[in-house]
């Protein structure tokens, strides 16, 4: 029988949460106290009680709601850190997992713990306590007889003999049966009682899950625990012997690593949507750039990666000794296959797009997209092609003083210079309470010859933008002006100057 080690967090949904430890704080569950912290176990808050008994002993109390996918995601943190020790962790529940004792290693069992523990520590988890026994129902109860940040050892052959002593509740009864009530009425207060009533007798009156709780009672291990399966490592990485300064020979000579990197993925079901592409330089890391694609990385598109990254970034100021891709986000294959009857337009322009921009160079080539924003300029977000726009500001924010529908077809890089007056030929302005000073009757833009008469207008929309910060503050007027031509521009005045921001088509 191996031996097992279990790991026990005390109250890590408080964990999970991130609470300081001098800060009182508890996280309930339908109203209930699931877990507190030290601080508030120091006023009198004990688990099981109710918000309003926990808030009457410790007025200051932090409480937070539980969250059971929040516990499970920060646990898996600890578990990858785990396996960076030993394989093969079986996650039991958020705070509690076991592993076999790697002793011969570490030098022996309380060293392991010693070492796993100190790790943990490095992660925010202060309280870590170990269990080591031959068994998976021993190992934790030793672990939650531990001492913080110690560990206790049961020997070989000794589990039945520590279990003897504690109580029948210690069992659980995780199948909800009622078996462990009806032993205590029968009298049987300790695991030792009732681990020496005949295992025959046991099945016979309390059945299969009778049989399990008896076999744990005497420090057999009850059933298999189902261990995690280390995920297979993706990252390929490209030696370079003897370093080269060129881009064209490090992508050609990148091919079969690429290759070899898309076929190991879709072996296992997978496509890359998101890469990390390091390069090294005289044994140190020179440029590294996280790189997304709008399908799913081929071979080609690495390379092409690769070659952009070596270019822009100006990565080749020594040669260039290692080459590293490294799957950041991958997902099922079967998501992005093609239909029965291919990819249809869409996939070809794909292809086509990426094939220019291959030829013409990474940012040369961008997608278009809306951000948050009062004007056309401000919602634009350009992004090059491939990659995942991020917006600086939120769409679904109410922005006032926006623009109201339509929104122009054509928006300038730089406002065109213009000029509107009135009937007499007076400029027209806003004045600060945001009211017209005259009816436009004539507007001229720099880019035309001659004056236009106004056939329609509409505005002005005032806008006072960033008046906290003096050196942003803008304080502008929006029109909407129609040409007897048909032509209609989005104009803005600001200090009394007029500008074209956008023109209808």
């Amino acid at each position: 029988m191996g031996r097992t080690m279990v790991l026990w967090a005390p109250d890590w949904p408080i964990v999970a949460v991130e609470a300081p430890a001098s800060t009182p704080a508890a996280v309930l569950d339908k109203g209930q106290v699931l877990a507190c912290s030290q601080a508030a176990r120091a006023e009198g808050v004990r688990r099981g009680m109710r918000r309003r008994d926990a808030q009457s002993r410790c007025p200051g109390l932090v409480l937070h709601e539980h969250n059971a996918d929040a516990d499970s995601r920060a646990f898996e943190a600890v578990l990858t850190a785990i396996e960076e020790l030993s394989p093969g962790v079986a996650p039991l529940r958020p705070g509690l997992c076991a592993i076999n004792v790697p002793a011969r290693f570490y030098g022996g069992e309380s060293e392991a713990a010693a070492v796993i523990a100190e790790r943990l520590v490095g992660l925010g988890v202060w309280d870590v306590r170990a269990g080591i026994a031959d068994g998976l129902f021993a190992a934790e109860q030793a672990a939650r007889r531990a001492l913080a940040q110690d560990s206790l050892v049961i020997p070989v052959g000794g589990s039945a003999q520590f279990l003897s002593d504690l109580p029948i509740d210690a069992l659980g009864d995780p199948v909800g049966q009622g078996v462990v009530g009806l032993l205590r009425r029968m009298g049987l207060l300790t695991l030792g009682d009732f681990a020496a009533l005949p295992a025959a007798d046991v099945h016979t009156r309390f059945g299969t899950h009778g049989a399990l709780l008896h076999r744990m009672a005497r420090g057999l291990e009850g059933q298999p625990i189902g261990r995690r399966q280390v995920p297979p490592e993706f990252e390929a990485t490209l030696l370079l012997e003897p370093p080269l300064d060129l881009v064209e020979p490090i992508a050609f000579s990148l091919r079969t690593t690429a290759e070899a990197f898309v076929t190991d993925l879709a072996g296992h079901g997978l496509v890359c949507t998101t890469v990390l592409i390091e390069v090294d330089t005289d044994g140190s890391l020179a440029t590294s750039r996280r790189w997304m694609h709008p399908r799913w990385f081929g071979a080609t598109d690495l390379i092409d990666r690769v070659r952009w990254q070596l270019q822009v970034d100006g990565a080749i100021v020594a040669p260039v000794d290692a080459v590293r891709l490294i799957p950041e986000v991958t997902e099922p294959l079967g998501d992005h296959a093609d239909s029965l009857f291919g990819g249809g337009p869409d996939e070809r322009v794909e292809r086509g797009v990426a094939r220019v921009q291959s030829i013409v160079g990474h940012e040369s080539v961008v997608s278009v997209s809306l951000q948050g924003g009062r004007g056309p300029g401000e919602r634009r977000l350009l992004a090059p092609w491939g990659e995942r726009p991020v917006a600086a500001r939120a769409t679904q924010l109410p922005w006032p003083g926006s623009l109201p529908p339509p929104a122009p077809a054509t928006v300038y890089i730089d406002p065109q210079q213009a000029m509107v007056v009135g009937a007499e030929g007076q400029s027209i302005g806003v004045t600060g309470r945001g009211l017209v000073t005259g009816e436009p009757a004539r507007f001229q833009v720099a880019a035309q010859q001659g004056w236009q008469p106004v056939a329609s207008w509409a505005g002005p929309w005032p806008v006072d933008d960033q008046w906290w910060d003096e050196a942003a503050a803008r304080r502008i007027a929006r029109f909407q002006v129609v040409g007897v031509d048909g032509s209609a521009y989005l104009m803005i005045v600001e200090g009394g100057h007029w500008w074209v921001e956008a023109k209808y088509d």
